[in-house]
């Protein structure tokens, strides 16, 4: 089922996924509560400064639903970090290499589906200071929920499938081998319109996503 706020709940094999299977697919909800905690912020203040209900965040925290992109970035925003620092410390952070299966995988919801599915983010790079680096997958339908901005400067490459990928007032097809450079400021945010999970390698620098 969908949320009014358009936050799906977790289906009954959250993290069952072929496509995940033996990666470490990360519920983030306990380090959210832990970051909001460390804020001094009640749930109700929080959910006030990102404009959804007090529920919302408990249901969020104690992983019963999946934010969409946009309300994970502006969540994290609020507690003074970043959806990048939800993989830290998954792994040793003196790891230089990571292998195929192995990374770890935060599930956000696509607005708009009631199937349990829509976007993975899989981390590329953990503890990074100057950089953050992941692979956004996301299924037919799958959108951001919106726009986001932070600072910094972002590139990408589609490595399959396509998204429309919108970029202050203007969006554009992108299908796999194009690519995108833009900075993080420009309100930026995604969806896919095909009927193949897109897979997109996505940098930015600094770490502020």
């Amino acid at each position: 089922m969908v949320d009014v706020a358009g936050l799906a709940a977790l289906p009954p094999h959250f993290g069952d996924d072929p496509d995940q299977a033996g990666s470490g697919h990360i519920r983030i909800g306990a380090k959210l509560k832990q970051a909001r905690k460390a804020q001094r912020l009640r749930m109700r203040e929080l959910a006030d400064r990102v404009g959804c209900s007090e529920s919302l965040i408990s249901k969020i925290e104690n992983d019963r639903i999946t934010p969409s992109l946009q309300m994970l970035h502006k969540i994290v925003t609020e507690l003074g970090t970043s959806i990048g620092a939800m993989f830290a410390e998954n792994k040793p952070g003196n790891d230089v290499v990571s292998r195929e299966g192995e990374r770890p995988i935060v599930s956000v919801d696509a607005i708009g589906r009631q199937d349990g599915q829509g976007i993975r983010l899989e981390c590329l790079v953990q503890n990074g200071e100057l950089l953050y680096g992941s692979i956004h997958i996301v299924d037919p339908g799958g959108s951001s929920g919106g726009c986001i901005s932070h600072v910094g400067e972002e590139v990408g490459y589609v490595l399959e499938g396509e998204v429309d990928m919108t970029i202050g007032d203007q969006t554009y097809r992108l299908k796999k081998g194009d690519s995108f450079f833009f900075p993080s400021d420009k309100p930026h945010g995604y969806s896919n319109p095909g009927k193949v999970v897109a897979r997109v390698l996505w940098v930015n620098t600094p770490s502020t996503f």
